[in-house]
């Protein structure tokens, strides 16, 4: 068990089978030993306790380096939930409101319209119906998009506009959130769900509401009371050798490559700090920040939110429980949208039975554009996250085998 890990049990004292548990390595090692990973780390927790850790292979194929506990890993979107309780937080204490205007605290977004038709370069728009709106954001039914998704007119709007993955942004959070303003919609807000930078935004929200910027913010009021020391949104000099190195999927040879350029971006201080994709962790690290969703905003005596602002964040918040393929453009970080809704910040199982997995309604969760993930099971108390370092996070149906993997080791 990996020493790192905090509260740890005996599979079979917390209802799991310790040697069905140790097919979630048996399975994924074969992932390492045919150069598909690098390598990985896995962890499984119940009521609270982790109950199996697993971890294999290098951190880069190339030296030979093993991945270690304390390895560390870029978690692109599995920082949106971070962001997204920074925000709860200043909703807690009553500094805004999920309906206030986006424009209250960016004015550059009561000037955004929505596209029609047209040309990319002479695009015809309309006028927002209303406003962008907090809630708008946090739930990615603000209208926003991804210039990476290529599937719309606006995403090459915003390629065109420098917004792409892999390019590095040179300018702060508060001008690239003007710059998105300046960009049209693809929809009407709250009529329809596509995964975007509106997180990116909330990150902004946050700096302009607490006054301070967005990594100090997270460091005072998240990760320093959860003990997180290895999570920001760069890595320093002295702890450059323990992050893992960034591998794409080569189509070409079916096998891993790496992605020096993209990945080396990780190693200083950026000046746009993305709150939608820009945080750097551990697999430890971030566990203790699902715990503390695991404990509805609470971990051992530290509590970061309400237990009711947990409960109305990881509730599903598209109109009549939709789930994202009949409501949405079903793309994004997260594999599979049949059956899954979306919270304040989470995917959201809405109806397990479309799912066809066995986590049940109420199972919320996201993952990152690495083949990083994690989910939290409240009706079973059991969560789990798989860490990892390869792009895209469609290469490989990781997320769906290892829930298959986890369910079939509960004995209760």
């Amino acid at each position: 068990m990996a020493k790192n890990f905090g509260v740890t049990t005996d599979a079979g004292d917390v209802g799991l089978d310790a040697t069905r548990l140790k097919s979630i390595d048996k399975h994924f090692n074969r992932y390492v030993d045919e150069g598909r990973l690098a390598g990985y780390a896995v962890a499984v927790s119940r009521h609270g306790k982790v109950a199996h850790f697993g971890m294999y292979g290098h951190k880069d194929s190339e030296t030979g380096s093993p991945i270690t506990d304390d390895t560390m890993y870029r978690i692109y979107s599995m920082t949106k939930p971070v962001t997204s309780v920074a925000l709860m937080m200043l909703v807690e204490q009553g500094l805004l409101q999920l309906t206030d205007p986006v424009s209250k605290f960016i004015p550059s977004f009561g000037e955004t319209r929505v596209w029609n038709t047209g040309t990319i370069l002479k695009p015809m728009t309309n006028a927002l119906t209303e406003p962008i709106r907090v809630w708008h954001l946090l739930t990615h039914t603000a209208g926003m998009t991804y210039g990476f998704l290529y599937s719309d007119v606006v995403d090459d709007m915003y390629r065109r506009a420098g917004f792409d993955a892999g390019v590095g942004y040179k300018d702060s959070l508060e001008v690239v959130c003007d710059k998105y303003a300046a960009l049209p919609l693809l929809f009407q807000p709250g009529s329809s769900w596509n995964y975007s930078v509106a997180t990116d935004i909330v990150g902004r929200v946050v700096e302009v509401v607490s006054k301070m910027p967005l990594d100090e913010f997270f460091e005072k009021n998240i990760f320093s009371p959860l003990g997180m020391t290895d999570t920001a949104f760069w890595a320093p000099k002295e702890k450059h050798d323990r992050l893992a190195t960034l591998y794409r999927h080569d189509e070409a040879t079916r096998r891993k490559a790496k992605l020096s350029n993209f990945g080396d971006s990780a190693l200083e201080k950026p000046k746009f700090l993305s709150g939608g994709g820009g945080l750097i962790s551990t697999a430890s690290d971030y566990f203790k920040f699902i715990r503390m969703l695991e404990g509805r905003g609470k971990s051992g005596d530290v509590r970061i939110l309400s237990s009711r602002t947990i409960d109305l964040m990881t509730q599903n918040h598209l109109p009549n429980n939709s789930d994202i393929s009949t409501f949405g453009r079903p793309l994004g970080e997260e594999v599979f949208y049949d059956g899954v809704g979306f919270g304040l910040g989470f995917s959201v199982v809405a109806d397990q039975t479309k799912t066809r997995t066995a986590c049940p309604n109420g199972t919320f969760g996201w993952g990152g554009m690495a083949s990083t993930a994690f989910w939290v099971d409240p009706v079973n108390e059991i969560s789990a996250m798989f860490f990892t370092q390869l792009i895209p996070s469609s290469t490989y149906p990781i997320r769906q085998y290892l829930r298959s993997l986890v369910y079939a080791a509960l004995t209760d």
